[in-house]
């Protein structure tokens, strides 16, 4: 048994597969966190969220918020900041060959500091996760840490705009993802 437990402290050790998430995009005033689990290899190559150009992240922000391709990187992220959208991932580092979440291992992702960013961004009301393994890795890792007030915040899963999670076509993630424009055009009739 421990020769396993050792193998397996070796191989989240190797550090050709470590790999270390960017930082926050929050803007003056965000209502909105969305939150992926750890950007993939063609995004840590170009230091992009969402690079890969067969991921449907950029393309349903572009479709939402005017916020797609189309623009470049950094007026994209302009575009979200501007909407009241900030954008981060669960883990700030992990060990994963590759680019599935299905990679990463457990015993090695070490959560963001979230306490400290909603501290900083108190008026974040809502985070929704892309896909079930940020929501998962957050539930278990993220939130038994946070105080009450950071663990207040309104929660919800949607689908993973990864091309490797083919079960929904682009119309129906699109129809799932509107909640974020819904949640925001709410908050601006409450105001």
């Amino acid at each position: 048994m421990n020769e396993v437990r050792d193998a397996r402290k070796e191989s989240d050790q190797d550090t050709s597969n470590y790999v270390t998430g960017f930082p926050s995009v929050v803007g003056s005033h965000p209502r909105i966190l969305i939150l992926g689990s750890m950007p993939g290899r063609a995004s840590l190559q170009q230091q992009e969220y969402y690079a890969l150009p067969r991921n449907a992240f950029w393309p349903i922000m572009g479709d939402l918020f005017g916020a797609g391709f189309d623009l470049p990187y950094a007026e994209r992220l302009d575009t979200l900041t501007d909407t009241s959208i900030a954008l981060w991932d669960v883990l700030e580092s992990c060990h994963r060959p590759g680019s599935l979440d299905s990679a990463i291992a457990d015993t090695s992702a070490e959560p963001n500091d979230f306490a400290d960013l909603f501290r900083a961004a108190p008026s974040i009301t809502h985070v929704f996760f892309n896909g079930r393994k940020a929501a998962d890795v957050y539930r278990r890792r993220v939130l038994p840490t946070l105080e009450n007030v950071a663990a207040l915040r309104i929660c919800q899963t949607l689908p993973s705009t990864s091309p490797a999670h083919a079960t929904r076509s682009y119309a129906q993630k699109l129809a799932e993802w509107s909640v974020v424009r819904e949640v925001l055009e709410q908050s601006v009739r409450e105001e």
